[in-house]
């Protein structure tokens, strides 16, 4: 009875917080939520087909047992549904066809049935749950070391690469010790107290344009890095730190952004790769997630392949290095969506969705590379860092 008190003083609390951050903060909660608009088009529920893709078959060959570096893909709000659409998209082959070991995770957060971003993207960063809202913080708001920084204490290189702000609910849950994801200046100014090599998103105002006017671009360049947003200069870097910020807040749709996945990812991955020790690096897809929040289907499609494009540059890395892990997942499945038609040869895909928030359901988990054997069958969500971690030896 008194483990039952405690937890629902706990549950409270966390309750209480939120409420408190919606109402003294609703702007900085909702400044960038507005691509969670419900389409009510017909047009957008139907993908026609498009331009198909080659995807390359890799040799499932590692150099070691354990791996020395991990690449971790999160597509935000990629459910089965999801990668089947991209599946029948492009012809019944993605580059996700390469992955034998797969698994399925849970992702229920401390305080909700239904997770949203910062608590799925803290339990993928820091193997704990923790309640929505919450970046980087236990339920008391107290802050978790997450697996970034285990990696930055170990000697290995680092990095983050996101279609969304980089500040955003995901990659910040990686990065930033934050009570409420809205808090967009304060996770910015969380990237200043840590050694992260390479980043590369949206998010440029929250470090250059803020309240307290810190111009944190600046502190960037005296700290080394080479502060670059057009996506062009950024693809010719080669070594050293890296802040790529491609847009003022969130990147464009795909194809509308400037900024590349694929080619953010590439580049991320060779800057890395020159630190001996091995490098982690989280990779985030994050508009299919805004896909299922619209509810369209002809969005859904363009971000999953384009997060499978990118996938394919990560496995042509692996695959020639032979000592990478790639796992690939998502933080929650969105839109609850359902394919109600398709053509695998015209690449037609119709689909129907029951929200325009989050679902409950499990995610897919897939893993290529040494070590991939631990990541099949059921998991909960904060098993996946927790492997990654005994892997890497923290």
């Amino acid at each position: 009875m008194h483990t039952f008190i405690q937890n629902q003083i706990k549950s409270m609390k966390v309750k209480i917080l939120i409420a408190i951050s919606a109402l003294l903060f609703p702007q900085l909660i909702f400044s960038q939520e507005n691509y969670k608009t419900v389409s009510t088009v017909d047009s957008t529920k139907v993908y026609l087909g498009g331009p198909s893709y080659e995807v390359k078959t890799y040799p499932q060959k590692f150099k070691a047992k354990k791996p020395k570096n991990v690449i971790l893909m999160i597509g935000d709000g990629m459910g089965v549904s999801m990668v089947s659409a991209g599946l029948t998209a492009n012809g019944g082959q993605l580059f996700l066809n390469n992955f034998k070991q797969v698994g399925f995770a849970k992702t229920q957060s401390a305080s909700d049935y239904i997770t949203d971003s910062a608590a799925g993207g803290t339990a993928l960063s820091t193997g704990q749950k923790t309640y929505n809202g919450a970046i980087g913080v236990n339920t008391d708001t107290i802050a978790i070391k997450t697996i970034l920084e285990m990696a930055e204490d170990k000697g290995l290189a680092t990095g983050l690469v996101s279609t969304s702000a980089i500040t955003h609910a995901t990659p910040a849950s990686f990065i930033a010790h934050q009570g409420s994801r809205g808090s967009y200046e304060d996770i910015a100014a969380d990237f200043m107290k840590t050694d992260i090599d390479v980043f590369i998103g949206g998010g440029y105002k929250h470090f250059a344009q803020r309240k307290d006017n810190r111009d944190l671009t600046g502190e960037l360049k005296q700290k080394g890095y080479q502060v670059l947003r057009d996506m062009d200069e950024i693809a010719k870097v080669k070594s050293g730190k890296l802040a790529g910020l491609t847009a003022d807040e969130h990147n464009e749709v795909y194809p509308k952004r400037k900024m590349n996945l694929p080619l953010s990812t590439k580049t991320a991955m060779n800057i890395l790769d020159q630190n001996q020790k091995g490098f982690f690096m989280m990779v985030e897809g994050s508009q299919i997630d805004w896909g299922g929040h619209a509810n369209n289907t002809i969005y859904v499609v363009n971000e999953m392949l384009d997060f499978d494009r990118a996938i394919g540059s990560a496995l042509e890395f692996a695959s020639r290095d032979g000592e990478t892990l790639i796992i690939v997942t998502a933080d929650h499945e969105t839109g609850g969506m359902a394919l109600t038609g398709g053509n695998m040869k015209t690449g037609m895909v119709k689909a129907a969705f029951p929200t325009g928030g989050h679902s409950a359901t499990m995610v897919p988990v897939f893993a290529f590379g040494p070590g991939a054997e631990n990541f099949t069958g059921i998991m909960d969500n904060t098993d996946i860092p927790k492997k990654i971690m005994k892997l890497l030896g923290f």
